[in-house]
């Protein structure tokens, strides 16, 4: 008997197909496409594939940073917050505070220049 996916997941079933590629371009390569991709609020990729006349989502991409974080990392950030390494949610949640202050603080920054 073959276990059949739920209708919310097939629709990932193309993503699943896609290759991530990556290239290896000089550092002026990579600033250009970055502040593109900056200037049309969109992400790197989504540059690449203008770029490249592909295909770009019709829809908004939810806007999101990233960073990968070890559980050393979490020990430290555990610490910074006084939590448990273990409330991985809690972390991220002061993480994500001090990320939007340290933007207010860079928007603040630049309006008094």
């Amino acid at each position: 008997m073959s276990a059949s996916k739920p209708i919310r997941w097939q629709s990932s079933d193309k993503a699943l197909k896609a290759v991530q590629v990556a290239f290896d371009v000089e550092a002026a390569v990579l600033e250009a496409i970055r502040c593109a991709a900056f200037e049309n609020d969109v992400s790197s990729s989504e540059q690449i594939r203008r770029i490249l006349g592909l295909a770009t989502a019709r829809r908004p991409i939810r806007p999101r940073l990233t960073v990968s974080l070890t559980p050393d990392d979490y020990v430290l950030l555990g610490r910074r917050y006084g939590l448990p390494p273990a409330e991985r949610l809690a972390i991220k949640g002061h993480v994500t505070q001090e990320l939007i202050e340290f933007a207010d603080q860079a928007h603040e920054k630049g309006a008094t220049e």
